[in-house]
């Protein structure tokens, strides 16, 4: 199982090839790893400023 930034790349690919705002546990069904772990990732990527969420509990890639 990827761990730390690996999740968060993984997260982040996934982010941008389903092309819209999508949920956590969207996520982790698409790339196989608990919802934890997404959402432990996404918080992570929001600090640094690589996603954000344009509504609540949906999350896309920043635009950058």
């Amino acid at each position: 199982m990827p761990m730390g930034e690996d999740v968060e790349k993984l997260v982040l690919e996934s982010m941008k090839k389903t092309g819209k705002p999508v949920r956590p546990g969207e996520l982790a069904k698409i790339i196989g790893i608990p919802s934890k772990e997404v959402s432990k990732a996404i918080k992570e990527l929001r600090k640094k400023g690589l996603v954000t969420s344009p509504k609540r509990c949906y999350y896309a890639p920043s635009e950058a």
